[in-house]
């Protein structure tokens, strides 16, 4: 129990309750549009710790919540044909990021993660619907997956391009939201070993991980009950214009 609760002795009460709200709101937003907790987790812990202890934190909740996600659909062997050259380079990507950017505690690795917070919310907020042709997966499907990877090695958020090019696809609503979820959980397991790998993921920082497994998991059932009773576009508005300021700050002063 002491290697559970040593990180949370160590940080101090004030930022536990920071971790625990961050777990709570992320998860009721993955819970509301499917998508959004290690967005959520990183970006407003980046306010104040390493990204690599918040990526850290978010290895447990991200795998369970994703695989709950992946679950459900029916979908699981025709996605996994479509989207294997995609998701075999995120894996490869992170691995190779996190070799050569790795994850650090210095002040461009907090700059970067309000760069990649601040892409993703100018592509969800502006980018225009498109769609692929099959010919075009072919070759933007790995190149998607490889940079993808990289941006997850070096900021611990790994939805740029990949959330992009799901929605790009010919993808029903519950294909879509299966899809995301196998692409999250790749890159979910990919990052804790390169985490690992930068031994920023031992025993201490596993058990506070599962540790915030119930507030997400508290959080998403919360946000599946709110999906029925609000408009799921204007949450999304909203999120996004979150993630431009917040990702605009840690920018400026990261």
């Amino acid at each position: 129990m002491t290697t559970f609760l040593s990180f949370y002795q160590t940080i101090g009460p004030a930022l536990t309750l920071l971790v625990l709200f961050t777990f709570l709101l992320a998860g009721a937003v993955k819970g509301v549009i499917g998508l959004g907790l290690p967005t959520i987790a990183m970006g407003l812990l980046g306010l104040a710790m390493s990204p690599a202890q918040a990526a850290a934190l978010l290895i447990v909740p991200s795998t369970v919540t994703n695989l709950w996600q992946l679950a459900i659909g029916g979908h699981l062997q025709a996605l996994l044909k479509r989207l294997w050259p995609l998701l075999l380079m995120i894996f490869v990507g992170t691995l190779v990021g996190s070799r050569w950017l790795g994850m650090s505690s210095g002040a461009w690795a907090v700059h970067a993660l309000g760069a990649a917070l601040l892409a993703y919310a100018a592509v969800g907020l502006w980018l225009p619907p498109f769609s692929l042709k099959p010919r075009q997966e072919k070759w933007l499907g790995p190149l998607c997956g490889g940079v993808t990877g990289l941006v997850t090695a070096a900021t611990g958020v790994f939805v740029i391009p990949a959330v992009p090019y799901l929605g790009a696809l010919d993808l029903d609503r519950d294909e879509r939201v299966q899809a995301l979820g196998l692409s999250f959980t790749v890159s979910t397991v990919a990052l804790a070993i390169g985490l690992a790998g930068q031994d920023a993921l031992g025993g201490e920082a596993l058990g506070a991980s599962l540790l915030v497994l119930a507030p997400a998991l508290l959080g998403m059932l919360f946000g599946q009950w709110l999906r029925q009773r609000i408009s799921a576009q204007l949450f999304k508005r909203c999120f996004f214009i979150g993630m431009a300021l917040l990702g605009a700050h840690l920018m400026i002063n990261g």
